[in-house]
């Protein structure tokens, strides 16, 4: 009898494994999300101009005072592998927020794309190679603003 149930439990699980196999064979089990677009140019890009022009489709935005940036401890990071930016504006009609450092060698550092209703909010942590200027362009009501914060790294966080 115990031949049996273990032969029951090897043509159950083989069955089960033949169709998961035919399943991922067949493109049923791929991640739509994770495998949609991104600005793989805008990433790639060497230059600042470059990375918003792939991004946004421009290379300038109008300064505001509407948004604020702060980075790191007061404006310094001890190491640059892990600076902590926060960017916030009450502007209506957000869509999206980018922050680059022209510093880099790759200055686009995050792009966040916003859905209706959102508030124009991002935080994440980022790496730096140098001290510098970090830049937030928020996209707004059709229109690009911007605004800047000057960090000190201590410890550079990039091998370029």
């Amino acid at each position: 009898m115990a031949i049996s149930i273990k032969r029951r439990i090897f043509l159950k699980g083989s069955l089960a494994a033949s169709a998961v196999a035919m399943a991922a064979g067949t493109g049923l089990l791929t991640p739509r999300a994770v495998l949609a677009a991104w600005p793989k140019d805008a990433f790639a890009a060497k230059a600042m101009p470059d990375a918003l022009s792939a991004l946004l489709g421009v290379t300038d935005a109008a300064k505001s005072g509407d948004i604020k940036v702060t980075a790191g401890d007061s404006g310094e990071a001890r190491d640059g592998g892990q600076v902590k930016v926060h960017v916030e504006t009450a502007m209506a009609d957000v869509t999206r927020i980018a922050i680059l450092a022209p510093g880099n060698p790759f200055p686009l550092l995050g792009a966040f794309d916003l859905g209706d209703g959102a508030l124009g909010y991002a935080e994440t942590r980022v790496k730096l190679a140098k001290s510098g200027d970090l830049i937030a362009v928020v996209k707004a009501g059709g229109k690009l603003y911007s605004a800047n914060t000057s960090v000190r790294v201590v410890s550079s966080g990039c091998n370029s």
